[in-house]
């Protein structure tokens, strides 16, 4: 399951969708506190992309130590201006920040990255919003390689905020219909619990945690989890093992990672119809 290729889909499907529109800008801002080069590196790809769907957008740049005071006026200066229809704080903040304090200024319409409480609110109660990029890109390429969800049982391996718990939420949807558990460090028989998933998920950062003996042969596995090492970026799939017994694998990198970007593309979209700013 390509990320990659399902992204530069994504991205130059919304392309068309805001040019057959007449072009209205459609805005996303990014906050970046420090000078993290990941963090730097993401949101320069975010920005990229956002210029290949033709969107416009905004990064604030900030010194590590401007204060926890500055980034607040910053999110509410963005919060407040009608020509942004999309902020996203960009994670983690340097040491000594509230991260939940600033996310909390983040309107629910605007909550682009889909962590604030009204967000995850929103979520569980299957009130239209923004959903979480992660999980939501995991969904479409489910959706888009044709994995059947309904009826069929999934393994959450994972259960943070950002990704396991919405995700579980997400495929347990009506309308998406699976089985889901929620599998984590005390899950007993980690390996039995896997095996009989149609679906197996790995969200937890360990590395090459889910071996061939996990999976029961054909099942779809989705590889969230990062794990840097010495031989580079890693996945919480051992790859190499278990594709020749799942019957659809996603790689590391080269999987989920594209597809957040995009979903948060079409997350900012979503947000400006959501405030009435772009067609629905």
């Amino acid at each position: 399951m390509d990320g990659n290729r399902l992204r530069d889909e994504i991205v130059l499907n919304l392309a068309h969708i805001i040019s057959s529109a007449g072009s209205p800008a459609v805005c996303l801002a990014t906050v970046l506190v420090g000078d993290d080069a990941p963090s730097q590196r993401y949101v320069r790809n975010k920005h990229v992309q956002a210029a290949k769907a033709g969107m416009i957008s905004r990064n604030e740049v900030l010194a590590a130590d401007v204060g926890q005071a500055e980034v607040e006026n910053v999110v509410r200066r963005l919060a407040q201006d009608p020509s942004v229809h999309g902020i996203l704080v960009q994670s983690p903040l340097p040491a000594g920040y509230d991260e939940e304090a600033v996310l909390a200024l983040i309107p629910a319409d605007k909550d682009v990255d889909g962590l604030t409480l009204a967000s995850m609110g929103r979520l569980v109660r299957g009130v239209p919003g923004l959903v979480g990029c992660t999980p939501l890109g995991v969904m479409r390429l489910l959706q888009r390689y044709g994995v059947a969800t309904s009826g069929k049982r999934a393994v959450v391996i994972g259960r943070s905020m950002l990704v396991g718990l919405p995700l579980s939420l997400l495929l347990a949807r009506k309308g998406v219909d699976a089985t889901v558990t929620i599998a984590h460090s005390r899950t007993a028989d980690l390996l039995e619990v896997c095996r009989q998933a149609d679906i197996v998920i790995g969200a937890v950062g360990q590395a090459h945690l889910i071996t061939a003996a996990h999976i029961k042969p054909g099942a779809a596995v989705i590889d969230v989890g990062i794990s840097r090492t010495e031989a580079g970026i890693v996945g919480d799939v051992d790859f190499e093992a278990v594709q020749a017994v799942a019957g659809a694998i996603t790689p590391m990198p080269g999987g989920t990672g594209p597809m957040t970007i995009a979903c948060l593309l079409e997350n900012t979209l979503t947000a400006a119809r959501l405030q009435g700013a772009f067609p629905a």
